[in-house]
């Protein structure tokens, strides 16, 4: 995500960071840079034009003439902009009115309404604790009721029956007033798309708002068309105004023209974006955090956020129960692993770390570290409880019979275990270190 963008400008960035003093000619140098790093990006021209002007006037201004670090001040007000034309912060959908809340996806064939829709409603009913009902609108693409079935199934939310051939008007007027009696508090209507902007949607699409009264109409935007996604949120904002956008295939999009385009030129707020097919690929858009993101800053917030979704209070619970006992396993090693495989990629965690863009920028490394990690599960799987309990009983023979049925080699599984005694003690130093603490604290 940003990949590109983010390269460019972190070389121009921190260049420029180490500056004792800025010039107007190295402001003007590094300006050009951030310029061009921008529309290769594909980010609509005017918007870049209003960005560097911004920053231009601000880093010379007396804000950066008194501070310490005028590098380091420079770097802090492209941070500010750069938030600024994503949006300045989150807006979030507007849950507090009358159930059901209604609302309408709209967006062009293969934007990803459909998975949209699903992810959204998992994502209300884990977060909001809304009980959510999902309404196939679409009723032209044969496969898209089905589709949504399927994964209203999988993410176990109920999906209102739709009959093909029934007006779209009529279905969503229908799943509405039926939506109390489902014990429904929101209503996601997936709407039909076209190829490309039409009349005949507009028409379908303004007689659906005129009759349901939608509390939100989000954009559903592919954000690897860049500018065409851009122009399709203003061509949609002009026919039905819309509250909100969510850009999608936001993890294969290496550009970032569109998130950092349409809320500058079509003042709507990018609400959610999409970073993968999961049911649970679905993030909260925050302009400061994707800010850092771009500048390689990381998102530690988005991380713990990931985290807490990811970990589950009780197993935590227990584990650091376990730690604190000293009991710390190889089936404990195990579950921190797959826990911390529901966080995403490596990459995707490491985009949000500080001081971790050196590893994202290495792809061997990172597929390396990918390889070990499922090495690592395979081994752990191959052995027998007593095994996975006390690693101590690890012989040469027992090493051998789990590369085996792990299908790795010895020198795989002795890495593991040191890998795994390694972080154990680890574990062990943080014991200690707390309860150093905590004596401390007592002679206050």
């Amino acid at each position: 995500m940003f990949e590109g963008i983010s390269k460019k400008l972190g070389t121009t960035l921190k260049r420029i960071g180490g500056y004792g003093k800025l010039s107007e000619k190295n402001i003007e140098d590094a300006l050009r840079e951030v310029r061009l790093s921008l529309l290769e990006a594909d980010v609509n021209f005017r918007v870049v034009r209003q960005f560097t002007g911004l920053v231009k006037e601000r880093a010379l201004g007396r804000e950066v003439e008194r501070s310490l670090n005028p590098g380091q001040q420079f770097i802090k007000i492209v941070k500010e902009e750069l938030t600024g034309i994503l949006g300045q912060e989150n807006e979030p959908l507007n849950l507090n009115v009358a159930p059901p809340v209604i609302i309408m996806l709209v967006g062009l064939q293969g934007s990803g309404k459909t998975t949209t829709a699903s992810k959204l409603a998992k994502f209300l009913k884990e977060r909001h604790g809304k009980t959510p009902l999902l309404v196939p609108a679409d009723i032209y693409r044969p496969a898209a009721i089905e589709q949504l079935k399927v994964l209203g199934e999988k993410t176990g939310v109920s999906v209102y029956d739709t009959v093909a051939g029934t007006n779209p008007v009529d279905v969503c007027v229908d799943a509405v007033s039926v939506s109390a009696k489902q014990g429904a508090d929101v209503v996601i209507i997936d709407t039909a798309g076209r190829l490309h902007l039409d009349r005949e949607l507009m028409d379908e699409l303004g007689s659906i708002k005129k009759k349901v009264n939608p509390h939100e109409i989000l954009l559903v935007a592919d954000s690897m068309t860049g500018q065409d996604a851009v122009n399709v949120s203003q061509g949609f904002d002009e026919a039905i105004d819309l509250d909100g956008v969510v850009l999608t295939k936001m993890d294969a999009d290496a550009r970032g023209g569109a998130a950092l385009s349409i809320k500058a030129t079509t003042g709507k707020p990018i609400k959610f974006f999409g970073t993968g097919e999961k049911a649970d690929a679905l993030e909260v858009f925050h302009p400061e955090r994707i800010a850092s993101r771009i500048l390689g800053m990381g998102d530690v917030l988005s991380l713990i956020e990931k985290a807490e979704d990811a970990f589950e209070e009780e197993r935590t619970k227990k584990l650091a129960e376990r730690i604190s006992k000293k009991q710390f396993s190889l089936e404990d090693y195990r579950e921190s692993i797959v826990a911390m495989g529901k966080l995403g990629s490596i990459e995707s965690i490491a985009h949000m770390v500080p001081g971790m863009k050196k590893i994202t920028d290495n792809p061997e490394a990172m597929v390396k570290a990918e390889v070990e990690i499922k090495k690592s599960l395979a081994i752990i799987n191959s052995m027998t409880l007593p095994e996975r309990r006390n690693h101590a009983i690890l012989n040469g023979s027992r090493r051998k019979r789990i590369a085996k049925g792990s299908g790795t080699t010895v020198p795989d599984v002795n890495r593991m275990i040191k890998n795994y005694i390694q972080m154990r003690n680890m574990m062990k130093n943080m014991g200690k270190m707390g309860k150093l603490a905590k004596r401390m604290t007592k002679f206050r």
